[in-house]
């Protein structure tokens, strides 16, 4: 199986193996950082019986999952390609993009919570770089790091304030943390549900390539 076909599970028991909670058959990630997680290519239901979702909150299983025991409520089904960008991209960038530090959090979980709600936690930007472009005082957009395991690295939060869009400041900090992760030996990948098509757009026009699709199992108790 190859890494990315299973980003959650490689991922925790590389890169981010000091995230994780769960098992031999299961492994998530710890709620504080971000609610997903992945499961052994051969686990069953017993996989199930160390699977913990805190109240009022919700995991995503990526992948390919058996079926649930009773008790668990799956939710809803993200169907997401799997991008890759194996080049370089060549970006004239002409807007102060930094590396956004501890001072930045407030900013940074402000305004990725304001656009995507939910998946950024209290600890989301310890597991990778983030980056951002301030206009005005104001944090205008973002980029970051998310999965992270031998050779791959995710690319998430591609977010841009509403006051700031069509300024073309996503594809600059994209191109920056791609171009970043590619020096470095890792290959830069994300995930994009399949019916957003603006943004699949924006990914092709930059470089990126669908791998496959990829499936985001919510689940709740």
């Amino acid at each position: 199986m190859h890494p990315l076909d299973n980003p959650a599970w490689n991922a925790l028991h590389e890169s981010h193996r000091a995230y994780a909670r769960g098992d031999a058959q299961i492994r998530l990630y710890l709620p504080e950082f971000a609610p997903f997680g992945g499961i052994h290519p051969e686990a069953d239901k017993s996989a199930f019986q160390n699977l913990y979702v805190p109240d009022n909150d919700f995991i995503y299983l990526i992948g390919d999952m058996p079926d649930l025991p009773s008790g668990y409520v799956l939710e809803k089904q993200l169907v997401c390609l799997q991008m890759i960008c194996p080049e370089p991209i060549d970006m004239v960038v002409s807007d102060a993009i930094q590396g956004l530090t501890q001072d930045h959090a407030r900013d940074l979980s402000a305004l990725v919570n304001l656009v995507q709600p939910g998946y950024f936690r209290e600890k989301t930007s310890q597991m990778g770089q983030y980056y951002g472009i301030y206009l005005n005082g104001i944090l205008a957009a973002v980029t970051g790091e998310r999965m992270r395991m031998n050779g791959y690295t995710e690319i998430s939060a591609v977010v841009t304030h509403p006051d700031f869009t069509g300024r073309g400041l996503a594809s600059q900090l994209v191109a920056h943390a791609v171009n970043i992760n590619l020096a470095a030996g890792q290959l830069p990948f994300l995930h994009v549900t399949e019916d957003n098509v603006r943004a699949i757009a924006l990914y092709e026009k930059l470089g990126f390539q669908t791998r496959r699709k990829m499936d985001f199992w919510k689940i709740t108790i």
